[in-house]
């Protein structure tokens, strides 16, 4: 049980911290210009080493967090743009003449499939991240993140 709540309490982590910064940050771009990999791997690892700076994680292991969610960023990419074909694919329908039910329930289909991949694959690099720390690490880590949510929403 100890590990599901940790498993829970690493999502949080890297979802919330990393994830939302990181991954807003590396895919805000909406002019179709690439994102450059290397300052996306630099905001990932300022983001990584900010994280853990409660814990004694070492930079190898930082390095090792950093480089799995870059991984899945990069992975990500081709979601985030199915992402946008659909959101492209609802209005387009529904500003159509006529509603045509069916193409909304496939649009809205599709767009859980990809949510639900894109789900799968950064759950999956959030396991990977907690396995590169210690079960100590991760326990620091959630000291520190409960108490600054705490101070922040009062």
């Amino acid at each position: 049980m100890a590990t599901l709540n940790l498993k829970t309490m690493m999502a949080a982590l890297l979802a919330g911290s990393l994830a939302a910064t990181a991954g807003g940050l590396a895919y805000a771009r909406t002019d179709g210009q690439a994102v450059d990999p290397a300052k996306l791997q630099q905001r990932v690892e300022k983001r990584v080493d900010k994280a853990l700076s409660s814990t004694d994680a070492n930079a190898e292991q930082k390095k090792k967090v950093a480089d799995i969610l870059q991984a899945a960023f990069k992975d990500l990419r081709p979601l985030r743009d199915k992402r946008i074909e659909n959101r492209k694919a609802m209005e387009a329908a529904l500003q159509a003449p006529t509603i045509d039910p069916a193409r909304i329930e496939a649009i809205r289909v599709e767009q859980m499939k990809v949510a639900d991949e894109a789900s799968k694959r950064f759950t999956k690099a959030l396991e990977d991240a907690g396995n590169a720390l210690s079960a100590g690490q991760r326990q620091a880590f959630f000291k520190a993140w409960n108490e600054r949510m705490s101070r922040r929403h009062g």
